[in-house]
């Protein structure tokens, strides 16, 4: 397996969560209410497994190791981009997340509409990352390793993984412990 492999898997369940806060979307305009709880649960999906697991992989491995290749232009403007992206994803689920957090404080009725066009750019903003890293960077970005280049990246994605559980819940705790 390509260490593009294990990227594109995770891709699908994002996908599958992007699809889930597409019909909550949905159900904020048919009720014009929230459901605190379920965007509670997409904020960690997005923040824990897109970003950090995801993202992580994608900007501290491949981007990183691609950073030493000589890149073609329109390679690096391609990473460029998606380094950019991923910066405006975190910036669209920080806004999801403490509008959500104002809504619970008791914040005005005005959150709800913040809420609801947040997770719509979200909804609209994931597929075309994905896709783009999916049909165009991933397969090109392959060129530029050999196969036991390959191999190494992989191992680490792996590695990065298994490490990830550890870290999530122990800042859970470190968090509980400030509270």
């Amino acid at each position: 397996m390509k260490p593009i492999g294990p990227l594109m898997i995770e891709h699908r369940l994002i996908e599958r969560m992007i699809r889930l806060i597409s019909q909550e979307v949905a159900l904020i305009e048919e009720r014009a209410d929230l459901r605190p709880d379920f965007i509670d649960t997409a904020v960690d999906f997005l923040r824990t497994y897109a970003d950090r697991t995801h993202h992580g992989k994608e900007e501290d491995i491949l981007f990183r190791d691609l950073g030493e290749k000589d890149l073609t232009p329109d390679d690096q403007k391609a990473m460029t981009e998606l380094i950019e992206e991923h910066k405006q994803g975190r910036q669209l689920v920080r806004s999801v997340a403490e509008a959500t957090q104002q809504y619970r404080a008791g914040g005005e009725s005005r959150l709800v509409s913040t809420i609801r066009d947040d997770l719509q750019a979200i909804v609209e903003f994931y597929p075309q990352h994905i896709e783009k890293e999916d049909k165009r960077f991933f397969p090109a970005s392959m060129g530029y390793f050999s196969d036991e280049e390959q191999q190494s990246m992989l191992s680490e994605c792996w590695e990065f993984d298994r490490k990830m559980i550890h870290e999530k819940y122990r800042n859970i705790v470190e968090q509980c412990e400030q509270s």
